[in-house]
Parts: C-alpha cells; sequence; structure tokens
C-alpha cells in the first residue's frame, strides 16, 4: 500500500561495513513497502548496486569534517528535502548528521540518526563533536551495548522528548547460507588462497588495523602451535590494509618470528564472504576495543561455523557463550589458545549442534528483515 513517506538516509561511503550494509538494505525495503527512498553519499562500491529504479542517489561530499564543506553540505541538503518533499533524514555518521541536523531544523522535517559505534573522546569539544547523533528525533543504538554507552557518557545531550531504543543489526541470511555453497565453489576458493584442503581453516576477517586484534591472533596461534607441538591448520586473515601498510608489514614480520610462514596466509579480498565462511572451520573475533555489533560473529554463526570472540562489546549479545560459539577474555591471547584448543578437539556431532543454534539464534534475532521491519515501524510511528 502506497504512503505518503520519503526518507533520506544519509552516509559518508557507501562501502562494505555494518552500517553502509544497513543504510543499503532498509533503502531497499522501503520501496516494497510503498515509500519514497534516497540516499546521498560521496560514492563507495555499493553504489554501484543501489537499484536506480527504486532508490534515488545524490552524490555530495558528505564525508568531509570540513566545517565549510559541512555548511555546504547544509545548504544542498535543505534543497533536497524541500524539493523531494522528504518526509524523515536519517544520519548515520558524525559529520553528515551536523548538515542533517541544520537541514531539518531549518526545513522542520524529523530527524533520526543510527548511533554506530562507541566513537572515542579526549576532550569536551569532541564528545560535543559525537553529540550531534543524540540530537535526533529517534536516536537507534544497534545493540544493548551501545544503548548502554549513550546513557553513560552521552545523557547531558538527550533530550527526554526524543525516543532511544535498540534496533539490531541485521544481516541476510540466505545469503549467509551454507547451503547455498557447490563444493566446486569451496574447492576453487582453496586453490586460490593455496590451502591443502586435507587441513583445517582459523579464519580471521576484519580490516586490518590494531584494535581488530591481528596481533593477538598470531600470539594465540604461536601458543596453540608450542601446545600441539605441530602446525595443525592454516590461519588465514582476511582483510584489506586500507593504507596501514606498516601495521601489514608488523603482522609479517610477527608471523616470521613465530615461524609461521607455511602456515599463516594474508588474504586482502573476497568477494564471497559466506564461501570464506563455509570453507573454514573455526573463525575468531580477537578486538581488544568493544565491537558495537560485531558482524563477524553474526555471519559466522548464519554459515553455522563455531565462532570465538572477545567478551566484550556487541559479542556479549550475539554469541550464547557455550552453546552458539565461545567468549573468550579480551586481550588475553592464552585464552583464545585455550579456546582455539577446545574447538579443535570437538567431535563432528557437537560441531554440527553447535553450528545449527548458531543459525537459529541469528535468524531469531539478527535477521535483516527484522532489521527492516523495525526500522521502518518506527518511521511511521514518527511521522503519525
Amino acid at each position: 500500500m502506497s504512503t505518503d513517506l520519503k526518507v533520506l538516509q544519509v552516509i559518508p561511503k557507501l562501502g562494505y561495513g555494518g552500517a553502509e550494509t544497513g543504510c543499503y538494505d532498509i533503502a531497499h525495503y522501503l520501496p516494497e513497502n510503498g515509500c519514497k527512498s534516497f540516499i546521498v553519499t560521496s560514492g563507495g562500491e555499493l553504489t554501484k548496486f543501489i537499484n536506480k529504479e527504486k532508490v534515488k542517489l545524490i552524490k555530495l561530499p558528505v564525508h568531509s569534517k570540513n566545517p565549510l564543506m559541512i555548511l555546504f553540505n547544509t545548504i544542498a541538503l535543505i534543497f533536497i528535502i524541500i524539493f523531494n518533499n522528504i518526509s524523515i533524514v536519517h544520519a548515520r555518521s558524525r559529520a553528515p548528521a551536523w548538515s542533517c541536523f541544520f537541514a531539518t531544523k531549518i526545513t522542520r522535517r524529523k530527524f533520526v540518526t543510527t548511533f554506530h559505534g562507541t566513537y572515542n573522546f579526549n576532550s569536551n569539544l569532541k564528545k560535543f563533536y559525537n553529540s550531534v547523533m543524540v540530537k535526533s528525533n529517534l536516536v537507534i543504538a544497534g545493540s544493548n551495548f551501545i544503548f548502554s554507552h549513550i546513557k553513560d557518557n552521552y545523557s547531558d545531550y538527550l533530550n527526554l522528548k526524543n525516543k532511544l531504543l535498540v534496533i539490531f543489526r541485521g544481516i541476510n541470511v540466505d545469503y549467509f547460507d551454507p547451503t547455498t555453497k557447490i563444493e566446486d565453489e569451496e574447492k576453487q576458493l582453496l586453490k586460490n588462497w593455496g590451502i591443502e584442503e586435507n587441513k583445517k581453516i582459523i579464519l580471521l576477517p576484519g580490516r586490518l588495523t590494531s584494535w581488530k586484534g591481528q596481533e593477538l591472533f598470531l600470539e594465540a596461534i604461536n601458543l596453540v602451535n608450542i601446545q600441539l607441538g605441530y602446525e595443525a591448520f592454516y590461519a588465514v586473515i582476511l582483510g584489506s590494509e586500507q593504507g596501514r601498510d606498516l601495521f601489514k608489514k608488523k603482522l609479517i614480520r610477527l608471523g616470521e618470528q613465530y615461524r609461521m610462514n607455511n602456515q599463516l596466509k594474508f588474504i586482502s579480498h573476497c568477494k564471497d564472504m559466506a564461501l570464506a565462511y563455509k570453507v573454514s572451520n573455526i573463525v575468531v573475533s580477537p578486538s581488544i576495543e568493544p565491537e558495537a555489533f560485531g558482524r563477524v560473529a553474526v555471519e559466522a554463526q548464519s554459515m553455522e561455523k563455531v565462532i570465538i570472540a572477545s567478551n566484550i562489546g556487541g559479542s556479549n549479545e550475539t554469541v550464547i557463550d557455550g552453546k552458539t560459539g565461545y567468549l573468550f577474555e579480551t586481550g588475553n591471547p592464552q585464552s583464545l589458545c585455550e579456546k582455539i584448543i577446545k574447538v579443535l578437539n570437538l567431535d563432528e556431532t557437537t560441531l554440527k549442534m553447535i553450528g545449527t543454534e548458531g543459525r537459529k539464534n541469528i535468524i531469531s534475532k539478527f535477521n535483516v528483515e527484522k532489521m527492516c521491519f523495525s526500522t521502518y515501524s518506527e518511521y511511521k510511528k514518527l511521522i503519525n
């Protein structure tokens, strides 16, 4: 049934991160429910997959933190809002959120924000800059962890008239479905990676950055090798360095120091992440800082793989310890080592049971359809 609801989402870039895929999913969900959908972004790889017949894509330099560019974007957004008669403006990052804040004040439209991360702050000025994310009519937290973070750190900026609630991020469980992958695809991927088919794979997906815990992972793998006395598996670090060449070199040197040359694989990119999970035996998310949501843990469970994750942030909500995966003491390579050895020693029946429970957990709580429906419902409440 057609409605008069017109939603404009504003995001710096449309890449493959959680905020970006959430924006993309909502944008395509709205037209299926009779709503008009718009995205303002500076670009990104996901833009080429947008259905231009359903979603209006507008390019602006909303990635810029330059005050003059924020002012320019504010003026441009005012014209876009008025010309297209936008009902709701939904900002998904701080710099564009300031432009959206001023533009919605001037045009008197509803303003929504999604608080996607903890946003570091070491001064009152930086905290004020971050506070724009709670100045909206509706503040969406992507997890209970983020909800608590907002209440603990930004209560002075929260308006009691505005709504703050949790809408869990969701993933496409039809894409992350182990039954959709065929054996030939798996063999080809292993060949591309230079991996023997008879060895187990421990996978760490995520961009190469220190807080994602790649160094901790290598320390733990070294401890596992020492205890087992042989290289029983491959350790695959899958993710782009995104310009952090020095950090990647540091990881390579660490691998050489631990004599993992034949065991350790660095893969910069995989166009089929579901397939990457499928060929793996264990997936590790060893972040040393809290994940706002922790997409890796959710995707791994959806693919019926055992996940071992740090016991901080969103992973505490998405992983049921001992049932759908395992949590280890954050920052502790020995704790991670023990969990890896525990999983390596599990029998096939137990592994299958954990995988089944993991997928059930994701389908019931973290399905993209549920996320889209909840967001759409909140949009309607806001207008009504």
